[in-house]
């Protein structure tokens, strides 16, 4: 099924980025923003950002050095932040591998410290958690670099809201 066919998925209006270095910045709002317990899927075509805004959100976090994308490792924990982040990757999995990760550890049972869990290619999952928001970046020659920041329950949107209402997201349209 995967995140692609879920029909209760809802979106806010987009956000444009002018630049890479502007979803840089958009995950450190991010980083700055969100609270222990986020699950954040990342979606987007290749080169569309995704790493990118992982490693704003690091940087939001306050965790040094670099970050990079886990497409071989599947997964990195980084501990050392305002809260722990975990980065999943999920590219190179088809949405039956993904079920063997076992990345409700992650937000359910308390198995490891709350964090913030991001995870690129997000809709490779065939049940995503219903707690989780979704952040989408495309990029075309009309519209430019955009991310479209959703939830998977409407009234998930609130974490959202909670971000742009202090102001960490003021080029939204």
């Amino acid at each position: 099924m995967g995140l692609r066919n879920q029909s209760r998925e809802v979106n806010l209006p987009l956000v444009h980025l002018a630049d890479s270095q502007a979803t840089l910045e958009l995950g450190k709002s991010l980083g700055r923003g969100l609270s222990a317990g986020t699950v954040l899927l990342i979606l987007g075509d290749l080169g569309s950002g995704k790493t990118t805004l992982v490693q704003g959100l690091a940087a939001g976090l306050g965790i040094p050095g670099p970050i990079s994308s886990p497409t071989f490792t599947l997964i990195n924990e980084y501990l050392e932040g305002r809260l722990p982040l975990y980065h999943a990757d999920l590219y190179r999995l088809s949405p039956d591998q993904v079920e063997f990760l076992d990345l409700d550890r992650y937000w359910d049972d308390g198995e490891t410290l709350p964090g913030i869990v991001a995870i690129e290619w997000g809709d490779r999952m065939i049940q995503p958690p219903p707690q989780a928001l979704t952040l989408a970046l495309s990029y075309s020659q009309q519209e430019g670099r955009q991310a479209r920041l959703g939830a998977i329950l409407a009234a998930n949107l609130v974490q959202w809201e909670a971000v742009i209402d202090h102001g960490l997201l003021v080029n939204e349209v």
